[in-house]
């Protein structure tokens, strides 16, 4: 169940999504109030405990960023600068209200953005009134060089369609260099595991041969002691034994006179 303030909150996005839709004039000033307090419930709508699942969260915050863009983008003065603004704009994904077949914020994006592209082809053309509009003679003038005016718009057309297509190339050429990096960073973490499950079962290995290797040391330290120890008796029974046989030796041969 929604709560008192989400339904407030939705009833007055609802209406500022409608009032953006709406051909504004420039002393039009309830959008930008209205804008001004669907952030102050925005931020109220976050404290409360019963508020909205995160994702319908971050669908409300998205249209209020939406219109808080919009409001900026109309208060630059150039008509290409307007246009540039309203392309990175991100409108709602999802219905406002459920009588609306698309998302109110997403059609507010496509009038602004035919808007702005007509305000640059009148500028480019030199159709832009200073006033508030075009007199009838302008407009009997206009329509003298009805071929001119249709060349110049079909450049305009070809210029922005091309500029429509680097754009998507650009975002195609960073989506597939972000799939690329993705593509490389796997393939570094699968070698890098691979080199650790070889560095560890090397250094079991080395563990392995060191325990060899010191049990090899003890027994030939062990059987080198036993070497010596054989061999220092053998050496005192050559002595004992030469140290008999010289005495019997002079006993038995005593010396002449």
């Amino acid at each position: 169940m929604s709560s008192r303030l989400e339904i407030n909150f939705i009833r007055l996005l609802s209406r500022c999504e409608s009032i953006a839709s709406e051909k504004r004039g420039e002393a039009e000033w309830r959008l930008e109030k209205y804008v001004g307090a669907l952030e102050e419930m925005l931020v109220a709508l976050r404290k409360n405990p019963s508020k909205p699942t995160p994702e319908v969260l971050t669908e409300y915050i998205r249209k209020v960023d939406f219109l808080k863009g919009l409001l900026e983008a109309e208060k630059l003065s150039s008509p290409t600068e307007k246009a540039l603004a309203n392309q990175f704009l991100a409108p709602g994904r999802t219905p406002t209200i459920a009588n609306e077949r698309m998302p109110a914020t997403k059609t507010v994006h496509m009038q602004t953005k035919a808007r702005c592209t007509g305000e640059m082809r009148d500028e480019l053309l030199g159709t832009q009134a200073s006033g508030k509009g075009l007199s009838d003679r302008d407009l009997r003038n206009r329509r003298g060089l009805p071929l001119d005016e249709r060349q110049s718009a079909a450049e305009l057309d070809a210029v922005l369609q091309h500029h429509h297509n680097l754009q998507e190339k650009l975002a195609e050429d960073m989506l597939n260099l972000a799939r690329n990096l993705k593509n490389n960073t796997l393939a570094a973490q699968n070698i890098i595991k691979q080199d650790n499950q070889t560095l560890s079962q090397s250094m079991r290995q080395a563990d392995l041969n060191f325990e060899k290797l010191k049990t090899e040391s003890d027994r030939l330290e062990q059987h080198a002691k036993k070497s010596v120890n054989w061999l220092l008796w053998l050496m005192l029974i050559l002595v004992s034994f030469t140290f008999i046989s010289m005495i019997l030796f002079i006993r038995i041969f005593p010396r002449l006179r």
